[in-house]
């Protein structure tokens, strides 16, 4: 598993992510979750990454997953604002700004190259690429649109706010002079006007694993469905995987695999049947909270038949190492 791990400005956005307990931690939380995936939690980072109702960041699923099954881990500094203590690949990248800022990504072409070099180079046979970047699904709609991709976009609250991404795109292709559909067959523009470090990272490490031969699973939801955009509308025509929770399915309906179709992409979906644990976490990502994110749905698509039920058992020993008890925070 690669981890691109990063941040925008536009997480700080008022009312767009529940990735963190208030706006003001949301720069900890991918450090945090890099912690958590290497180390079981957080080390250096100064908080746990927990939605203001008490749910967990899904690195606590992937590291539960991690813990019982076993993947390696590489976790790749794609724009961190806030120092972690898990080691990182270092590809020389600065956090994102505000996509209502004229640039929100400075030369993500140069990251492309970097990413893609890196991806190239890694020995493995298959490879799940996941992300960690709070604000991650309003830059992924502010890419898919200036590429012109009809596919909507998930959201870590139960009730997704989409009319305030689509009015914080519009705010933002406004501020680069572009209007929906511009940036059609130019990936690149898109990322610098309005996306987020992690998406050319991502898109690089891809690119570089597929000239290699190497098969490659994104793992996430919508996000990975702008990363499998971004790599078409470069010329990618690879095959690729997305894996992604039941929680995104039930959320977008046939639109999400609408839009695997027609970036010509395979779609695995996986329900981790948290419906009758009675535990806290699980009841939150059940009322919708979450859904996605470092990897989650990629890390729960490798469990084997018959072994999510440890894996619901060791989220539960995970959740009490990180203070939250079967009914919240402890």
């Amino acid at each position: 598993m690669i981890l691109p791990a990063g941040t925008t400005e536009t997480g700080l956005i008022d009312g767009i992510s529940a990735a963190g307990a208030a706006p003001e931690l949301m720069e900890q939380t991918p450090s945090a979750d890099v912690e958590i995936l290497a180390y079981g939690e957080p080390t250096a980072a100064p908080v746990t990454p927990v939605s203001p109702s008490g749910c967990p960041t899904p690195a606590a699923i992937t590291r539960a997953v991690r813990e019982v099954i076993g993947f390696d881990l590489a976790v790749v500094d794609a724009g961190l604002s806030k120092p972690t203590a898990a080691p990182t690949v270092d590809l020389g990248i600065e956090p994102g700004a505000d996509v209502r800022e004229e640039t929100a990504v400075t030369d993500a072409a140069a990251i492309v190259d970097r990413a893609r070099e890196y991806g190239s180079t890694l020995p493995d046979d298959e490879l799940l690429i996941g992300e960690t970047v709070p604000g991650g699904t309003t830059t992924a709609l502010g890419v898919l649109t200036a590429l012109g991709e009809p596919a909507s976009v998930s959201s870590s609250l139960p009730a997704n706010p989409i009319d305030r991404k689509q009015r914080v795109v519009e705010e933002a292709l406004a501020a680069s002079n572009l209007d929906p559909g511009d940036c059609a067959g130019d990936p690149l523009t898109a990322i610098d006007a309005v996306g987020d470090p992690v998406q050319p990272t991502v898109m690089g490490i891809a690119a570089g694993a597929l000239d290699a031969d190497t098969a490659v699973t994104l793992a996430g939801g919508t996000q990975m469905v702008a990363v499998a955009a971004l790599l078409r509308h470069a010329g990618v025509d690879a095959p690729l995987t997305i894996a992604t929770t039941s929680f995104v399915r039930e959320e977008q309906g046939d639109r999400l695999g609408a839009a695997c179709d027609r970036l010509d992409c395979d779609l695995v979906v996986t329900d981790p049947g948290f419906d009758d644990r009675g535990h806290v976490a699980m009841e939150r990502y059940c009322a919708g909270e979450a859904k996605e994110g470092v990897a989650m749905g990629g890390a729960l698509s490798l469990v084997p038949d018959g072994r999510m039920a440890a894996v619901c058992d060791r989220l539960e020993t995970v959740c009490d190492r990180l203070g939250i008890d079967a009914d919240g925070v402890a």
